[in-house]
C-alpha cells in the first residue's frame, strides 16, 4: 500500500517543528533542544504520542535518518553560574590588560617628558651659544684678493 502525498494540518505542524529544531532555531522549546521524536511534536504544540510511525511514517524516517546523520548529541546547557562565572573570568583577564595597557601608556608618556626636556635644554644651550657668539665676535675676517689675470698682450 503506498502513501498518498496528501499533507494534513498536523503533519505540516510536526514538519515545521522538525525544521526549526534541525536549525536550532526552535520557537517552543528552549535554544539548543536536540533533536528527537518526542522534540519534535513538542515544538509543535501536540502530545508526543500523537506523532507515530504509523501515522506519519515518512516523517517519522526523516527524523530518524537526520539524527543517523548528525550525530544529534545534545548541545550542553550551560548554567547561569556558569556563565556568571566565565563573565568573571573575561572581566578579570580585560581588567588585566587595561592596567598593563595604562603601565605602558605612562612608561611612553615618561619617555616624552624626558625627551622634550632634553630637547628644550639643548635648544636653550643652542641660543646660549649663538648669543655669545654674536656679542664676542673674535673672527676677523680675511679679505680674498683676487689675482690679477696675467694676459698676454
Amino acid at each position: 500500500m503506498s502513501q498518498p502525498d496528501f499533507v494534513g494540518e498536523a503533519e505540516m505542524a510536526f514538519r515545521d517543528a522538525f525544521e526549526r529544531l534541525k536549525l536550532g532555531k526552535p520557537s517552543v522549546l528552549p535554544s539548543g533542544t536536540p533533536v528527537s521524536q518526542n522534540n519534535v511534536a513538542k515544538e509543535a504544540g501536540r502530545d508526543p504520542s500523537a506523532l507515530r510511525k504509523s501515522r506519519y511514517p515518512r516523517l517519522i524516517r526523516s527524523i530518524q535518518k537526520w539524527i543517523e546523520d548528525n550525530g544529534n548529541a545534545p548541545r550542553k546547557r550551560t548554567s547561569s553560574a556558569s556563565l556568571i562565572r566565565g563573565a568573571r573570568a573575561k572581566n578579570r583577564e580585560l581588567k588585566s590588560r587595561i592596567e598593563e595597557l595604562t603601565q605602558q601608556r605612562d612608561r611612553a608618556m615618561a619617555r616624552l617628558v624626558i625627551a622634550e626636556e632634553s630637547l628644550l635644554e639643548l635648544h636653550r644651550r643652542l641660543q646660549e651659544y649663538k648669543s655669545r657668539v654674536g656679542e664676542v665676535d673674535n673672527l676677523v675676517r680675511i679679505p680674498r684678493e683676487r689675482k690679477a689675470s696675467n694676459t698676454k698682450s
